[in-house]
């Protein structure tokens, strides 16, 4: 967004008088994110980016989703939301982001498992909007093909390992459906010492609650001993074996969405902006993550 459309949305919709001070933080594949202050109060813009890729998004159920989890207080309140254009205001949360040690702590393995326990209480709003592993892949392999995005050979390659998985999967006994984040992770997360806030909701679908528990384990390079005290957590007793398989196979085919959303990030952005720093580490991920589900085949 040019600098006089952003002044221009931040006068008429962010609350307060006067010229707002704006502060950019960020630009991704989905969202651009701006920190607004205006009369002496702090907001986060966030501005849809329009890319051309077909990444499954639903803004308007987001925009439901977000009712839901303001009233619940698991995210910050909105000063303006238009799900049409991608825009949201909310107000600016202070608090801190938990560190690799953190996220291993046992007492924060508890606040995680109850605080998944809380956004899954969330009623599903109406039509629901149902996703799985499988629709996840295909969105983002459609998504790089429409896109005229040459695609890398790292996902491909592990296609029929992914094609294993979720026949696996289909094997075992299924969950009902939740409400589920489906971006879990410590950029996401905010620790304001007796709370937990969550941001960046656009994911958010109906599916198996075991796939926030694995998004979590999954972007926090989880080993066997915490994401099984993360799933004994949160289920209050000692898991079945179906309940560890499925989160497993759930965390393999978690690792797999995240390596196909990674080569389309590179492929759209393949010779725009060289200098965003964020393109290093994007393509870092993704090679730990073609090594850690190569090495699990």
């Amino acid at each position: 967004m040019l600098p006089d459309e952003l002044e221009s949305l931040a006068m008429r919709h962010v609350p307060g008088r006067g010229k707002p001070d704006i502060h950019r933080l960020s630009q991704g594949l989905v969202n651009e994110t701006y920190r607004v202050l205006r009369d002496g109060s702090a907001y986060a813009l966030r501005v849809a980016v329009a890319n051309g890729a077909d990444l499954g998004l639903d803004r308007v159920w987001e925009a439901r989703v977000l009712e839901l989890a303001v009233a619940a207080n698991l995210t910050p309140a909105l000063a303006y939301c238009d799900p049409q254009r991608g825009i949201l205001i909310a107000r600016w949360v202070d608090g801190r982001s938990w560190s690799p040690a953190d996220v291993r702590l046992p007492a924060n393995i508890s606040r995680m498992a109850e605080f998944a326990r809380r956004i899954h209480a969330l009623p599903i709003p109406a039509p629901a909007r149902p996703m799985s592993p499988a629709k996840w892949i295909d969105h983002y392999t459609e998504a790089a093909r429409l896109g005229d995005a040459r695609p890398r050979d790292l996902g491909a390659a592990l296609r029929p390992a992914a094609t294993a998985r979720l026949a696996a999967l289909a094997g075992l006994p299924s969950a009902e459906a939740v409400l589920c984040h489906s971006d879990l992770h410590t950029l996401n997360l905010i620790d304001r010492g007796r709370s937990l806030m969550l941001l960046d909701w656009e994911y958010a679908h109906a599916s198996d609650p075991l796939w926030d528990l694995a998004g979590w384990c999954a972007n926090n390079d989880f080993e066997e001993e915490p994401r099984q005290a993360l799933l004994a957590s949160y289920a209050g007793r000692a898991p079945t074996a179906d309940e560890s398989s499925r989160l497993q196979l759930l965390g393999w085919l978690y690792d797999y969405v995240c390596l196909l959303w990674s080569e389309l990030y590179l492929n759209l952005q393949r010779g725009v902006a060289q200098g965003d720093s964020s393109l290093g580490s994007v393509s870092a991920r993704a090679l730990e993550l073609t090594a850690r589900l190569g090495a699990s085949m």
